[in-house]
């Protein structure tokens, strides 16, 4: 088979399906396993996939956004421990930004309820076990988008503006290593990226399948926050340590 057939099948493949196996194209192929891992590399270079481990995924649309009931269900023992190293970090006397999001969320049910700790957010879900813990809790105003319960907008970048953080704990939907943090709505990502400037540590939780993911809109520079992950190979750790700390968590 050509090189460019191979090409060709591989990316027929990850349409249908939005992760194979290096072993499935192996055998859709019938080619050898270093030939495949060849052609995985040259492809993640053309944009046309992302590696992961043991295989390859489709890259996500720009502004692809799946809802908080979809994010909900997906990577829950990931999400889990993400969300319990992060909540390690929160020290006594700690204002913090809490993003919207559901590792963010998560994070919540980790936090000592016997710290002195204010948390300001824009995420409505976090509302409630907030309150339940007894946390001092500040919700940012705005425009309240139904799909991801997030407050944004104008109202909301003012609100904000308000506050200083000794952290943040953000999501994200895309981690590249040169094109940055992003997400695919931009008024979601100029929240994001306020509360990155408002802050004096800044962290970004995301699991793996967030890692050399592109949506639509930046937040800011890997640089700009620590990220918090599950994982990821030793070359993959290896690349983002050279802007960024990257802390790989195991559930």
């Amino acid at each position: 088979m050509l090189t460019v057939e191979r090409h060709r099948m591989i990316v027929e493949l990850l349409k249908k399906k939005d992760i194979v196996s290096i072993q499935e194209l192996v055998d859709a192929t019938n080619t050898s396993e270093s030939t495949i891992r060849r052609d995985l590399i040259h492809l993640e270079e053309k944009k046309a996939l992302k590696r992961v481990h043991g295989g390859a995924s489709r890259i996500q649309r720009k502004l692809d956004e799946p809802n908080i009931l979809e994010k909900s269900a997906k990577n829950l023992s990931a999400k889990n421990a993400i969300a319990k190293y992060s909540a390690s970090l929160v020290e006594n006397g700690d204002c913090i930004y809490l993003d919207a999001g559901t590792t963010t969320l998560q994070l919540i049910q980790y936090l000592d309820h016997e710290m002195e700790i204010v948390v300001v957010t824009n995420g409505v879900t976090n509302l409630e076990p907030l309150l339940s813990k007894g946390i001092r809790t500040y919700v940012v105003g705005g425009f309240l988008k139904a799909s991801t319960s997030a407050m944004i907008g104008k109202v909301a970048l003012d609100s904000i503006q308000s506050y200083r953080f000794d952290k943040c704990f953000l999501g994200v939907n895309g981690i590249h290593p040169s094109l940055g943090f992003t997400t695919p709505d931009p008024e979601e990502a100029a929240m994001k990226k306020k509360a990155l400037e408002l802050s004096k540590e800044c962290y970004v939780l995301a699991d793996r399948s967030k890692i050399g993911e592109i949506a639509f809109s930046e937040i800011a520079d890997i640089s700009k926050a620590s990220i918090i992950t599950n994982d990821i190979d030793e070359e993959t750790k290896e690349l983002y340590n050279e802007k960024t700390i990257i802390k790989v968590v195991t559930p």
